[in-house]
């Protein structure tokens, strides 16, 4: 009996899904435990597996296309079982029949744009969705141009996202065939890229179509249907030669981002190949660096006297005007200041740089003992949905950079286990790759808490938009030498103010202030955090 997949709820606050690559094929064998598809959630892409042997009969949602949680996803059954009343009945956000036996006489429904017959030896590139909250992306450099031969993991292109400019690397081989976006000119999530295939190939049918591929289609004649079969370069291969590496696209998407080389993974799927859990598992013998590269030098700017200038939106600049408004104005801000005596803080950290190859900044304390106190208010580290508050397991402070185009906010992940030199080698080296634009998107996720620290620019006291999905972010300015009250005494101190910015739907202002209570005894006497 044929059963009915619906679109899986994969995370608590998914409403829809978009389905990013179909591993299987309808009339493809299914097994318990094999990969249907690449679901890309609200925070994620995951890989979705299979609980039911048998034949894929129907996909319910085509590469590319959303549908709501629930509606059915696909149909696994016996080959050849009528599922004809079961796509009726059921919710399919499409109407597509797919072709299961070479029958020119079986008619394959779609709502696609007007089927063209693509040729095999064709490969349509889209517009990858390079981080959670991409919506477009910019072409900045084409490093392969029409008629150039590409091969599986050349570099085709650098494409700027709204948080960096990442390297984009061809997953095939063949000829440059048409480029699809001009440079420096935003193109949505899954328009065409690129198309490669054989030299010569015709794809003007292709562009005009907007590189709709689905598994089959039917143009439909007055005359006589007419079946197209299309085939998909998705199905697993025999690895014949060892510079070839099989993996799932989700596998080579995580591990680009943890930069793990493929070639070193074991493949516990189908022949070998690379899957999901093989890169979460993999355990790196070593992890060399790589080399730096050189800083793009940006050109001065100069004022002139009566003219205007016009400059385009960032990708970048879009997306922080746009999340900055969103919580400002659903978020209710309130603020809490303190002002701190820092002159333990700055004698013990002394004593910290004293010891060799050591160099602590005043903002790694700061970040240290934001951790070390959020781990005795949790209230704190916390995020408002509309159903829920979520106290986070995990304590990861985000750390605003500034950046030409705006702002980036690498996170330091679970900082309360990390020591005062572990805090600063990792963001000092976000730091740098935030200003090259070469940060991996994993390394700018998960955040529960934000630091943003403008004392290096002398500001004494200022306030921030707080970091959504977080409930708060923490203000810091310069430390100021001026005349404080010791012991009735007039002195020469040093002081530094902090700003709280609280979002009063999870954080009530006792539990701010009892945070901040915490927090100026740890960064007063730092000695405290090494107890």
């Amino acid at each position: 009996m044929a059963e009915i997949i619906t679109m899986p709820r994969l995370s608590d606050t998914m409403e829809e899904g978009t389905v990013v690559k179909w591993h299987k094929n309808v009339g493809d064998k299914i097994a318990e435990g094999d990969i249907l598809a690449d679901i890309e959630t609200d925070k994620a892409i995951q890989e979705f597996e299979s609980e039911f042997d048998g034949v894929l009969l129907f996909q319910g949602v085509a590469e590319g296309t959303s549908t709501n949680v629930d509606e059915v996803l696909a149909i696994i059954g016996q080959e050849g079982e009528d599922i004809s009343g079961l796509i009726g009945g059921g919710k399919a956000t499409t109407e597509t029949k797919e072709e299961v036996k070479e029958s020119p006489a079986q008619e394959i429904k779609t709502e696609a744009k007007s089927a063209v017959e693509i040729p095999t030896n064709v490969e349509v590139i889209t517009m990858p969705r390079l981080s959670d909250t991409m919506e477009e992306g910019t072409v900045v450099v084409w490093h392969k141009n029409v008629g150039d031969k590409v091969s599986e993991g050349d570099i085709l292109a650098d494409i700027e996202t709204d948080k960096a400019v990442q390297e984009f690397e061809s997953e095939f081989d063949g000829v440059l065939l048409y480029q699809g976006v001009k440079l420096n000119e935003p193109a949505p999530v899954d328009s065409i890229l690129a198309i490669i295939g054989e030299a010569g190939t015709d794809v003007s049918a292709i562009v005009a179509n907007g590189g709709v591929v689905a598994t089959s289609t039917e143009v439909v004649d007055d005359e006589k249907p007419v079946v197209v079969q299309l085939e998909v370069n998705n199905k697993v291969e025999e690895t014949t030669s060892t510079d070839r590496i099989f993996a799932s696209p989700l596998a080579k998407t995580i591990a680009k981002d943890k930069g793990i080389n493929l070639a070193e993974v074991k493949g516990s799927g189908d022949h070998g190949r690379i899957v999901k859990k093989d890169i979460e598992n993999y355990q790196p013998v070593a992890q060399p660096k790589a080399e730096a590269k050189t800083a793009t030098v940006q050109s001065v700017q100069s004022f002139v006297s009566g003219e205007d200038k016009v400059i385009p939106n960032s990708q970048m600049r879009k997306i922080i005007a746009k999340r900055l408004a969103e919580s400002k104005f659903t978020a209710p801000h309130y603020y809490l200041n303190v002002e701190l005596d820092m002159d333990n803080a700055i004698a013990a950290r002394k004593q910290l740089n004293a010891v060799p190859n050591t160099k602590v900044s005043f903002n790694d304390i700061v970040v240290k003992a934001c951790a070390m106190a959020l781990r005795l208010h949790p209230g704190v580290n916390s995020t408002w949905t509309d159903t829920e508050i979520i106290q986070h397991g995990e304590i990861n402070i985000g750390v605003a950079v500034a950046v030409e185009d705006g702002l980036l906010v690498p996170v330091v992940k679970n900082a309360e286990q990390k020591s005062f030199t572990q805090i600063s080698a990792e963001v000092k080296d976000y730091a740098g790759r935030a200003r090259e634009r070469k940060l991996k998107a994993d390394e700018m996720d998960k955040s529960t808490f934000s630091v943003s620290n403008l004392g290096m620019f002398g500001i004494e006291s200022f306030t921030s938009i707080i970091n959504q999905p977080n409930s708060c972010i923490l203000s810091v300015g310069a430390i100021i030498e001026k005349p404080v009250v010791k012991d009735g005494q007039i002195v020469v101190g040093n002081t530094m103010k902090l700003s709280l910015a609280c979002d009063h739907r999870t954080v009530d202002g006792a539990t701010g202030a009892q945070f901040l209570q915490t927090l100026r005894m740890y960064i007063e006497n730092p000695v405290t955090m090494l107890v």
